[in-house]
Order: C-alpha cells, then structure tokens, then sequence
C-alpha cells in the first residue's frame, strides 16, 4: 500500500492513527480502481439557423427544432458522458451516465416526476450494465435508457443530418425499466424489454393520472394543437400495467461481399404514454419500425431507408369520447464520403398523418434534407445544411407571426449551420 508523505506525517505528530491511514488510504485505493476504467466523453453541440421569410408561428414540428432556435444563434446542448463499459468477462458489470445542460434538455422531456418546470439541464440516460454467463452472455440494462427503435440517434453527432427526421420525432425516446440484450452470432441479435411507460418523463407510472394537450406532432402537422386543450382526468391504468418492446438486428457477414456490413433492423414498443412531454397524455401509444442500411459498391456510399408508424388512441377521456389518430413517415438516405474530411448526405422524408377523432383531419408533408459536412480542425465537426418542408395537401400549414395567427405557407425553409466539439 502506499501512502503518501502528508498522511504520515500527520500520523507520526499524532493527529491520526495509523489505523485509520492505513484505512484511509485502502478506501481510497478502491475508489481509484474503480475510477481507473470509468471514461469521461461528451460534446459541445453549437448552431445558426436562418428561416426564410418573416412568420415563424407555425414552424415545421420535428423535435430539437421550432420557434426558439429560429432566426439566430443557438446553444443547442452540453452532454457529459461517464462510462463503464462492460468488459469479455462472464460476469462484467457497468454503468453509463449522460447527462444534457443547455436548451434541448428541456426537450428531452426527461425531469422527474418530482421536478417541475425546466431548468435547462436533464438526465438522458443513467443505468447499471449486467452480464450473466448464459450462452454468449446475456446482458442486461436497470434504469434509464435510451429506445431501442429508430434510424436515428437522440445524439446530434451520431446522425447524417442536422435536424431531426418526423420519424424519430414520433418514436419513443427514452425508458425506465429493464432491458435484455443477447447476441446469438455475429450476424443476429435480439433485444427486449419492460418499461413503466413509453414516456420519457424518469419514474413516470402508468396508474398516475394526468392532464394536458394532445398534440406533439398531430397538433403541428394538422393544427390541431388546440382541439383537445385542458382534457383530461383519464381512468388510471392499473399498478401491473407496462410497456414492452422487442427488437431484432441483422447484419450482412464478410461473405456477402460489398453488402458486408449492411444491418436490418426491426423493432416494436407497445404501451401507454402518461407525459405531458411528447406525442400525446395518458394515452395508448403502439410505435414499430423497420430500417436498413447498405453498404454499395461504390466506395463511400452508403444508403438507407426508414419506416416508422404511431398509434394512439385514448380511453375515458373526460370531455371528449375518443381520441384515435395514426402517423407513419417513410424516410430514404443517402451518404457519400468525397474526400477524407468533405461528406455529403441527403434525406428525403414522406409523412402521412390523420387523427380520426374527435375532429377528422389528414395531412401529408414532404420533407427534403441535405446536408455537407467538412471536418477542417481536430475534434470538430461542422455542417451546413438546407431543409424544404412542404405540404402535399390542400392546407396551409406553415408561416404566420405567432401560434395564435392561421398558418399562411404550404412551404418553410431553412439555412442552419452547426459546429459540433467533442472530447
């Protein structure tokens, strides 16, 4: 053991014992072992973002976007990472934590039910990774973590765009509850899972009632944000009443030639969403999804192709018999990597949303992506990007000076850059 020179010298003038050094010290030898393969990571998310045109009341309503980012400079978020990965041991154990400062935190939705308001900073994920030695091991995650859906990352850096897709501006995002994982080969592995809720509200229950609005995504794309304003007081579910979700992976061998590499993906949750943050509030809420990437033949290129689909419909609801609404978009992709530093990636998304009560109304919109990133200093990451929305239907669903005025515009455009650090 060693000991370092103050402490003993604190020892031999009597001040402490030399039992108590030598327990001190052998705490804090366990403490620096335990720190020792915990690793410290994160990002600092920055961006400018100019909307074309004056009216920003109805703004496209993809997540980490809107109105308060519109027309300026932004902080988007600060993630801090700490991470004990699991290691090849039959019995290894982990931890992650990461941890959102800044603005999307409060869009992140994931406060407490003990919290109130926001505060610009939010728990994304903190769990307890197990492995138990059955087969090729299988693993679990206790606590709070991120969907196991989506083409998309929670995490800007990890997506081919900038803003987000209405496609995982539906999906469930974050989860408390367990979560099993279990690889069979290298080409096939399985997930599922028990969660209190599809909310991303920390600790949310099913059996506790609530009230809000019913909009998320069907009040932005049809405008009925307001229809179901101050409903609530919905039958609470009962104590046993959870959501479940399962997910399999499917990745192409070496053997497949340029398709090496390519991955499958499919995945369905199913449960009932009790959060005033997201798609809906006390409701029913069923998501599934497919996605695929692919590998080609031409070095560098790399396509994809998403399918996302959201159910939701209430029961009991005071005021209103019924909510029943569904939301599917159809995303494609593609990326191309033209120099070392320079690539280029492209996303075209089809969105079809109606709600069937209380009031019918359907929308469709069609969204066009591309995006350049150029990575010129060390651990930067810089984007600009051009995004065109534009409704297929009849209705005007864009534009105006505030929420309260009629949406003026059947097309919103905007210019962002984005310059991203991570360490």
């Amino acid at each position: 053991m060693k000991v370092n020179k103050w402490t003993v010298s604190l020892a031999l003038a009597g001040f402490v014992s030399p039992a108590l050094v030598a327990n001190a010290e052998e705490q804090i030898s366990r403490v620096q072992t335990a720190l020792s393969s915990t690793t410290l990571s994160g990002y600092v998310d920055t961006s400018a973002q100019w909307n074309f045109g004056t009216g920003n009341g109805h703004l496209p309503p993809y997540k980490f976007g809107g109105p308060d980012k519109a027309d300026g400079f932004n902080l988007d978020v600060v993630q801090l990472r700490l991470d004990k990965p699991l290691d090849e041991s039959s019995w290894s154990a982990g931890y992650r934590v990461d941890l959102w400062l800044g603005p999307d935190a409060n869009t992140l939705g994931t406060q407490s039910v003990l919290a109130s308001g926001s505060s610009d900073f939010a728990i994304r994920q903190a769990y307890v990774a197990m492995r138990v030695p059955i087969g090729n091991g299988l693993d679990f995650k206790l606590g709070v973590w991120d969907s196991i859906i989506g083409y998309e990352s929670v995490e800007s850096p990890s997506n081919p765009n900038y803003t987000r897709s209405y496609g995982h501006s539906i999906e469930p995002q974050t989860h408390t509850g367990l979560l099993a994982s279990y690889r069979f080969t290298d080409a096939i592995s399985v997930s599922g899972g028990i969660a209190n809720t599809m909310s991303s509200q920390i600790n949310s229950r099913a059996f506790m009632g609530s009230s809000g609005v019913f909009g998320g995504l069907f009040g932005g794309i049809t405008g009925l944000s307001g229809v179901t304003n101050g409903v609530g007081g919905q039958a609470a579910k009962a104590e046993s009443y959870k959501t479940y979700m399962g997910s399999i992976a499917l990745t192409a061998p070496d053997s497949w030639g340029f398709l090496s590499g390519s991955t499958l993906y499919g995945g369905v949750v199913n449960g009932y969403n009790n959060s005033v943050v997201g798609t809906g509030v006390g409701m029913r809420q069923l998501n599934a999804y497919a996605g695929v990437t692919l590998a080609t033949p031409v070095t560098g290129l790399r396509l994809g192709a998403a399918l996302d689909i959201m159910d939701v419909d209430s029961e009991n609801v005071i005021g209103i018999d019924k909510i029943d609404g569904e939301i599917w978009t159809i995303a494609g992709y593609a990326s191309y990597q033209l120099t070392e530093k320079l690539s280029l990636h492209l996303r075209g998304e089809y969105v079809d949303a109606r709600i069937d009560q209380p009031l019918s109304a359907h929308e469709n919109v069609f969204a066009l992506t591309t995006t350049a990133q150029y990575d010129l200093w060390k651990n930067v990451m810089t984007r600009v990007e051009f995004r065109w929305d534009h409704a297929t239907t009849g209705d005007k669903i864009f534009g105006g000076e505030s929420p309260s005025d009629s949406p003026t515009l059947k097309n919103a455009f905007v210019f962002a850059a984005n310059v991203i650090y991570r360490f």
